[in-house]
């Protein structure tokens, strides 16, 4: 269960089309990552797989069954939003239950559901708090466990941690992956934020302008970008990516170089520069690079006990073997 196919689907708003035609494959049980810059469609697309938004054209199948025209209702989907959506009257027991509640299933069972739900997310000790109670991490987890009771096909995620704070964010990153891990069940989740991309997703799709740029599992996406937008939007920092005569020795318009794939000197090297801003995070230092003549900035990743500091003058070389290749069209060359 949990199969999602769609085939040549639309979106139009008035004469303005945002979803081009798309086929998109996502199989049973895995965790699909949306991710792009703000406006290139993800939610839009995420919300027309819900049925929250009408497909102007072209068919969803969910477990090979035209769902393009059900209501949201019908499609055995449950969706997790940015904001929690809890009603604040009710303890944490009522809210998972609601759903249950509204569907007419009898106490009993909506007790042992909710029960298992709260245990999973380890909110057995605040069962019967009131979301005001809680942090927003436990909120959160109070509406992933609404959307656990109801034993949904797939569930569907949008930028469900937009809300929290940085720790917060990597602890619930991590508790949404374990929970895929233990439910088996089909995950969509839109982010725009490419680190948890990387981090969750057994597949990610890549969108710009409404657009699938590139299907694949992460290490693809990072290791064979497939345009000059693939390649300097996965990865942090970003790869770096030249034009020019540097670019047409190898045979190509633009190059690319993350910035881990390069050695730093302090006598010797390809490229020279000049240090800029240095990032101190401990096991590494992000360095920002400039006079190159390569590009206004070059961004390096080295070891964090290598001391650089501004203004300092220091040498680059690429690892040539880690070297990215793209032609005029921005496509990838092999």
């Amino acid at each position: 269960m949990g199969q999602i196919t769609l085939n040549q689907v639309t979106k139009s708003f008035g004469d303005v089309q945002v979803i081009p035609p798309l086929d998109l494959e996502i199989n049973e049980g895995e965790f699909v990552v949306f991710v792009g810059p703000s406006g290139c469609g993800k939610s839009t697309l995420l919300r027309l797989i819900a049925g929250l938004e009408d497909t102007t054209s072209g068919t969803i199948s969910i477990d090979g069954k035209d769902a393009t025209d059900l209501p949201p209702a019908k499609r055995r989907l449950a969706m997790v939003f940015q904001s929690y959506a809890l009603y604040p009257h009710m303890s944490v027991r009522k809210n998972i239950a609601f759903p249950l509640k509204m569907a007419g299933m009898p106490q009993d069972q909506i007790a042992a559901k909710v029960d298992h739900a709260a245990a999973i997310l380890n909110l057995a000790d605040y069962i019967d708090r009131r979301p005001g109670q809680l942090s927003g991490g436990q909120r959160q987890r109070v509406a992933i466990g609404r959307a656990i009771v109801r034993e949904p096909a797939a569930f569907l995620f949008d930028e469900p941690l937009s809300n929290l704070d940085a720790s917060l964010r990597v602890n619930m990153r991590l508790e949404i992956s374990e929970l895929h891990n233990e439910l088996e069940t089909t995950m969509i989740y839109v982010t725009h934020d490419q680190v948890e991309a990387m981090t969750m997703a057994d597949k990610i799709v890549v969108l710009q302008a409404g657009n699938i740029e590139q299907v694949g599992s992460p290490l693809e996406l990072y290791h064979r970008p497939q345009n000059t937008f693939v390649a300097g939007f996965i990865g942090s920092p970003n790869m770096n990516l030249f034009t020019g005569d540097e670019a047409q020795k190898h045979g190509a318009t633009t190059i690319g170089v993350r910035p881990e794939h390069m050695q730093v000197s302090k006598t010797e090297g390809q490229w020279k520069g000049r240090v800029g801003v240095a990032e101190h995070l401990g096991s590494d230092t992000f360095v920002h690079v400039h006079d190159t003549g390569l590009a206004e900035m070059v961004t390096v990743r080295i070891s964090g006990d290598l001391d650089v500091r501004h203004n300092d003058t220091i040498f680059l070389s690429p690892d040539m073997d880690k070297l990215h290749r793209f032609d005029a069209q921005g496509l990838r060359i092999e």
